[in-house]
């Protein structure tokens, strides 16, 4: 996978050098390049923002800049050899990023990320760039960071994971919360190593039996009971043909009931405690 990133501070990216991510980097499984956006710039000051059409607080970054930036890295990923390229844009006002999103971002071969600052880049660069390339309005969450760099190493380092041959045991992200299979919609429940004794805390009896069937009761167990307290609305949007018998009596356990459209809420009782 190709990975390019338009900013004004190319610094902040250096997190992408380290962990699973700068492995990936060293191995040729990543190919991330950052540019600088300021090069673009062509003043003296170098500047990349103006002030925002109709009034309003805070300066808009421009058309200019972003456009020559992202041609030349669009040219340049070509002749590269790179192909299928698609715009993520880190935004508050995008759709939100999930497990799904990332897996689904995996799949392409070639990421550009156009993190922005101030109040964000000009509209009509994303609506230039929709016109030629598919183009991802992201947001990793209901706040307001000062730029979009954060949310570009969050972006990628939960991609980067997903690709062939990044994880150690090409395994490890089958089970991760939100994660698509039989514990799709549930966080991940505890999980526990070695000593079997800790400050008096032991760890749970099953994990010892050697009895797989029962270990991923367990797990799915633990998970329903996470699940539930931590973010009860994935149990509430659950398509409930996803839950076998003993889900619901799980659920049943918990406090929660199927509804008149089959899908799980909590009980009156539950409610009230």
């Amino acid at each position: 996978m190709r990975i390019d990133v338009v900013t004004i501070f190319p610094e902040y990216l250096d997190p992408l050098n380290v962990s699973l991510v700068g492995k990936a980097r060293a191995r040729g499984q990543l190919d991330v390049r950052v540019h600088d956006l300021r090069q673009w710039a062509h003043d003296k000051h170098n500047t990349v923002d103006d002030t925002p059409y109709g009034g309003g607080p805070g300066m808009v970054m421009k058309t200019g800049p972003w456009g020559e930036a992202l041609d030349e890295s669009l040219a340049d990923g070509y002749e590269a050899g790179a192909h299928l390229p698609a715009l993520v844009v880190p935004t508050p006002s995008g759709r939100p990023f999930t497990q799904r999103l990332a897996v689904e971002l995996s799949a392409r071969p070639w990421l550009i990320f156009t993190p922005a600052r101030y109040e964000g880049i000009d509209t009509r660069v994303t609506e230039e760039y929709a016109t030629r390339l598919p183009v991802y309005e992201v947001s990793i969450g209901d706040y307001v960071l000062a730029g979009g760099e954060a949310a570009v190493l969050v972006i990628t380092e939960a991609v980067a994971r997903l690709l062939p041959g990044v994880l150690g045991n090409a395994e490890s992200h089958q089970d991760d919360s939100f994660a698509p299979g039989p514990m799709a919609d549930l966080l991940e429940g505890p999980v526990y190593t070695k000593p079997p004794q800790w400050r008096g805390r032991g760890i749970p009896e099953v994990l010892l039996s050697g009895h797989h069937g029962k270990i991923a009761r367990w797990r799915r167990d633990e998970a329903f009971r996470r699940t539930v307290t931590n973010r009860p609305d994935l149990i509430e949007r659950c398509d409930p043909a996803a839950f076998n018998k003993k889900d619901r009596e799980m659920l049943s356990i918990l406090g929660w009931q199927p509804g008149p459209d089959g899908r799980f809420g909590r009980s009156p009782e539950a409610v009230e405690e």
